[in-house]
């Protein structure tokens, strides 16, 4: 693999456009894969980051609606909810022997991957950001820290390690794990927790400890115990240290997604963790009323 990598980004919204843009400042060739409206405006005036961490630029991409050539990686960065739909615009034949890494949240995913393209070419990362589209090519990254998990199980380790490289000369500190099944449980665990809560009472993190305490310990202590079943991490009590840790303004993206009448990732988060609990004979009382809860709401 080439020092300058050909990077196409499946979803180039808050986090496919905050690593489009970081990848092609870096010297990369980049394709964006949307749909035409959005294609047409990234062709004509590129991927505009404001970013505290990184800076405010402009970085020119190249825009389609569907991969037509190989390429080194392909970053997948749309919403769970429409994964389906957007694996359209990448075939497997045109993918080649490129990397898919998926950005998605969830652990179901990598499995659903592996029976469309080749198992040996997915490579599922976990992305810790905060950054938001605000309109087409257009991304404002909010929070101090991007940092990606690389992993991938019977994936070429040399190719991780190049992809990690570019990943982190680029911007985001990137690192590979050998543990696939830990790195997605160790990003799920935290997750579910603050994602169905923030959710479920339409309020930002700093309230949940306070006001719903008892339900946010009961929540990380079931999580911990799925993730533990699962072959995951589980220390319930770091992660209650973390979400402490968090600004006391900080909202979810399910939160967010909830408030502007987008679908919700309820069923890659909530409900995959209901049915690995289901799998594994694990107890989640609490997670099991919020997902219903929600979706009682009509999420």
């Amino acid at each position: 693999m080439a020092n300058e990598l050909t990077v196409a980004v499946l979803g180039p919204g808050g986090t496919g456009g905050l690593l489009a843009g970081l990848l092609s400042r870096a010297g990369h060739r980049v394709i964006c894969l949307s749909g035409e409206e959005t294609a047409k405006t990234l062709r004509a005036d590129g991927v505009r980051v404001r970013s505290g961490l990184f800076g405010d630029f402009t970085a020119r991409v190249e825009a389609d609606t569907v991969l037509r050539e190989p390429v080194d990686v392909c970053l997948v960065a749309v919403k769970h909810t429409a994964l389906d739909a957007a694996l359209d615009r990448v075939p497997p034949t045109a993918l080649g022997d490129g990397l898919l890494v998926p950005l998605l949240n969830g652990v179901e995913h990598p499995a659903a991957l592996r029976a469309r393209y080749a198992p040996g070419l997915v490579a599922p990362a976990v992305i810790r950001v905060e950054s938001t589209r605000v309109e087409a090519g257009v991304i404002e990254h909010g929070s101090p820290f991007a940092e990606i998990d690389l992993t991938g199980e019977g994936v070429d380790r040399a190719r991780l390690d190049a992809s990690a490289r570019a990943l982190s000369a680029a911007g985001p500190a990137t690192r590979v794990l050998d543990d696939e099944t830990a790195a997605l449980w160790a990003k799920m665990s935290f997750l579910a927790p603050f994602a169905l809560l923030t959710t479920r009472y339409g309020l930002p993190l700093g309230e949940i400890r306070s006001r719903h305490r008892d339900e946010l310990t009961a929540l990380v202590e079931e999580t911990a115990a799925v993730s533990r079943a699962s072959g995951g991490p589980s220390d319930p009590a770091q992660a209650l240290a973390r979400y402490d840790a968090f600004p006391p303004s900080a909202r979810s993206s399910m939160q967010r997604d909830a408030e502007a009448g987008r679908p919700l990732e309820l069923d890659a988060i909530g409900g995959a963790l209901l049915r690995a609990a289901e799998r594994h004979g694990v107890s989640v009382p609490v997670a099991a009323r919020l997902v219903r809860e929600l979706r009682d709401a009509g999420h």
